[in-house]
């Protein structure tokens, strides 16, 4: 395990913020959305990245500053500069001036940086020193896996890391398998993004183009008989059990515009279950397989 034996202590289901940058839903709506959530008293996952998603953040925050949730957003770059360009990028449209977790997203050179034990060590304890970052995740993708695997193996991420994000819900885990391994032996804390992978299972199996890529449709294929053995009622509630019954696991990430599906979760959370160990280990081995066969080939964002 990480030796800078520190973790805060996030909620058990972590508010994605993606949908409400999605314009095509009124502003109000998703303003309405984020004041729900704060009400709920969750952590939020944000980042640029997701269109007016800050913005909208923003208005949200306004109305009751002392409810303002703690926030994980996504910071990255190919370069330290760029990195901390990206801090402010996300924390100046929240008027915050501390970001309690920072996702990174790491490329090119500050990548290699990070998986050698390089100078971008400096710089993030820099942040953290300043009172800028609390506590760094690092980003995980069937693509950069290799990035975190090296840094992990040899040591350099321990005092600066305090765990991993990643896409890990039924039908993505989104860690090659030798990383998933060695995350497993150290006991690694995880916050699994995607908690249900997209949508329905059945509706990811059976309505043309409702699965993003043909492979989800076809892992929902494998996917709904286990589903159907875990006696639990709906796939949201599912998919939170499933994410917290991996040791190591502490909270999962579920973006929603509705109501409903904020509701969903709320509830799927609080009545979490543990999976039964004989059908966990038929998920780690589709999972397993399907890290071997597809994601480790898989091209940069095609999945």
């Amino acid at each position: 395990m990480n030796c800078n034996g520190s973790f805060p202590t996030v909620s058990p289901y972590i508010y994605g913020t993606t949908r409400l940058g999605d314009d095509t839903i009124p502003l109000s709506q998703r303003v309405d959305m984020a004041i729900h959530a704060m009400e709920a008293g969750v952590w939020f996952h944000t980042s640029r990245q997701y269109g007016a998603a800050l913005e909208v953040l923003r208005m949200a925050f306004d109305t009751n500053p002392q409810k303002i949730p703690p926030l994980i957003a996504k910071i990255g770059g190919e370069t330290i500069e760029e990195l901390e360009t990206s801090i402010c990028e996300n924390l100046n449209p929240l008027n915050l001036q501390h970001l309690p977790i920072g996702q990174l997203c790491l490329g090119g050179a500050l990548a290699e940086s990070f998986a050698s034990g390089g100078d971008c060590y400096r710089s993030l304890r820099k942040l953290q020193q300043q009172g800028i970052v609390g506590h760094f995740l690092c980003e995980v993708f069937p693509w950069t896996s290799q990035i975190a695997l090296r840094a992990l193996q040899a040591g350099y991420a321990d005092s600066l890391i305090s765990g991993y994000i990643f896409y890990l819900n039924p039908l993505q885990r989104f860690a090659s398998n030798e990383l998933w391994e060695l995350l497993q032996q150290r006991g690694e804390r995880m916050i699994a993004m995607r908690t249900v992978a997209g949508g329905d299972v059945y509706r990811l199996r059976d309505v043309p183009g409702a699965a993003w890529k043909p492979y989800l449709q076809e892992r929902a294929v494998e996917v709904a008989p286990l589903f159907e053995q875990a006696d639990i009622p709906d796939w949201a509630s599912f998919c939170v059990s499933f994410a917290h019954s991996i040791p190591g696991v502490v909270a999962t990430v579920g973006s929603t515009a509705r109501s409903q599906g904020l509701a969903a979760f709320f509830k799927a959370t609080q009545c979490r279950k543990t999976l039964p160990p004989e059908l966990m280990s038929q998920f780690y081995a589709l999972h397993a397989r399907w890290a071997a066969q597809t994601d480790a080939h898989a091209e940069p964002w095609t999945m």
